[in-house]
């Protein structure tokens, strides 16, 4: 009895990020079965295993919800998108490389996530706070690929080739790819996936991927 009564204010007391990691993780799970609309509080808790009122307690809202979901996966991609970058290298045609080869990784390029990803862009232009997480995580993920970009063309004594337009194109092909992925998941194939992004990297960069 002694063990039973220890136990159970253990359970009680679970830290406040860990509830709301597993709620969030419950939201991603309806918003990819459901979308932005049909997502509730009360489905989360469901698929949670919690009542609703924790979710109450912990969110407040259901667009406190949606907005704390989305800043989730954007901080999570940063973070995998900073330690590939100080991982890799040590020239920029290796980081540029290492950091396309992240975006189809099982830990971003996953169907649910996806497809989470897709239903906020989607409501990003009518919904201001969307919208400016959205804009933060590409207007940084473009930064760092223009410097690499423009640092490779230096290198390599490109004529003619645009940084930022070599960085539109990678950009729009693995928002394609991810579409792909998500759409036609039984005939999308990761390392075909790839392969395409590395055929565009030779045609562009042909002295730094043969």
């Amino acid at each position: 009895m002694a063990l039973a009564v220890r136990t159970q204010p253990a359970k009680r007391t679970e830290s406040r990020a860990k509830r709301r990691r597993q709620l969030i993780n419950a939201t991603i799970r309806c918003i990819a079965r459901r979308g932005l609309s049909g997502t509730t509080m009360g489905e989360v808790a469901r698929v949670a295993g919690l009542s609703q009122g924790i979710v109450n307690l912990h969110f407040q809202s259901k667009d406190n919800l949606l907005t704390e979901t989305l800043r989730f996966l954007s901080d999570e991609y940063k973070a995998l998108f900073e330690r590939t970058l100080a991982q890799s290298g040590p020239g920029a045609a290796e980081k540029l490389l290492a950091l396309m080869q992240l975006d189809l990784k099982p830990s971003v390029c996953d169907r649910q996530k996806l497809a989470v990803w897709f239903a906020f862009w989607g409501e990003a232009k009518s919904v201001p706070t969307y919208q400016k997480i959205c804009d933060a995580h590409d207007r940084e993920y473009d930064e760092v690929m223009l410097k690499l970009c423009e640092s490779i063309i230096n290198d390599g004594r490109y004529k003619g080739v645009n940084a930022q337009q070599v960085v539109d194109a990678l950009s729009s092909m693995t928002d394609g790819l991810w579409l792909a992925a998500l759409i036609r998941p039984k005939s999308w194939d990761r390392h075909e996936a790839f392969d395409a992004v590395y055929s565009y990297l030779g045609a562009v960069f042909p002295r730094h991927y043969s």
